[in-house]
């Protein structure tokens, strides 16, 4: 484990394996926790490097409002203080998003991309609707009233239906983020800029994954990710929602390292 401080806050980290390296980056109220059932088949080929992004896990609250940028650099800090000039970014959700503006904005960085549920575009308007909504139950009550739609959001009704153990332990996760965090988290993902019309310009080897149902990003804004991208494959995942690599973990597995053996090293 390790941590880099970038402008007071502490970035949290693990680093783990050796080879190619691979840069994860997880989902909005998640942390580098949900890549638990990839780690270690990811450790044997490839070096994990596996963050908590700031306002979440084992990193600095999130006390002031940010972007998907303030992000970025606190990853690139990170590979930074390991010594590591290229990665592979993986990422879920807003750690794809994270991961494409990697491959926009510092392009000889990234070698590869791994995009799992996530989108390009801007936040649409009933999503912002929503999330103030849920913003301001939050800010005045917490997330425990909120709990019934965040979980609808992350996972699919495959899994909701039958994996009652991953659901409560996620259940209770998300009961104990940080609140001022999740408002400048929502913040973040509110303001996002399009991407739509640059991905074009991303001509590393891609790999987009999305759960077939998937209610929080829909399956719809991966294809146009994939379409976009200059070199990617796309997988939809059936029975899965929007945390596909908890949900159907062997195969994400086994997906992301056959994606690695097929980057070229650098």
């Amino acid at each position: 484990m390790g941590e880099v401080e970038r402008r007071g806050l502490r970035i949290h980290y693990t680093d783990t394996g050796h080879g190619t390296p691979i840069l994860l980056g997880h989902s909005f109220l998640c942390s580098g926790e949900m890549w638990e059932p990839q780690v270690d088949a990811l450790s044997r080929v490839a070096r994990v490097i596996n963050v908590d992004f700031r306002g979440h896990g084992q990193s600095s609250h999130a006390t002031d409002p940010y972007t998907l940028y303030d992000v970025l650099e606190d990853m690139l800090a990170v590979l930074d203080q390991l010594g590591i000039e290229r990665a592979v970014w993986a990422g879920l959700s807003m750690g794809g998003m994270v991961a494409m503006r990697a491959a926009l904005a510092t392009p000889e960085r990234v070698t590869g991309l791994i995009v799992l549920g996530s989108d390009a575009g801007v936040e649409g308007r009933l999503k912002l609707l929503r999330y103030r909504a849920l913003g301001l139950v939050a800010r005045l009550v917490g997330v425990h009233p909120i709990m019934p739609a965040v979980l609808k959001q992350m996972f699919g009704r495959t899994t909701l239906a039958s994996r009652g153990e991953l659901v409560t332990h996620w259940r209770e996760r998300f009961g104990h983020v940080h609140v001022p965090s999740v408002l400048n988290g929502l913040g973040m993902l509110s303001g996002r800029d399009d991407l739509t019309r640059k991905l074009p310009r991303i001509e590393v080897p891609a790999l987009v994954i999305v759960g077939e149902e998937d209610l929080a990003l829909p399956p719809a804004r991966s294809a146009a990710i994939a379409a976009g991208l200059a070199n990617a494959r796309l997988l939809t995942v059936a029975g899965a929602g929007h945390l596909v690599c908890l949900e159907r973990p062997d195969l994400v597995t086994d997906e992301m390292v056959a994606f690695l053996s097929e980057v070229p090293h650098h």
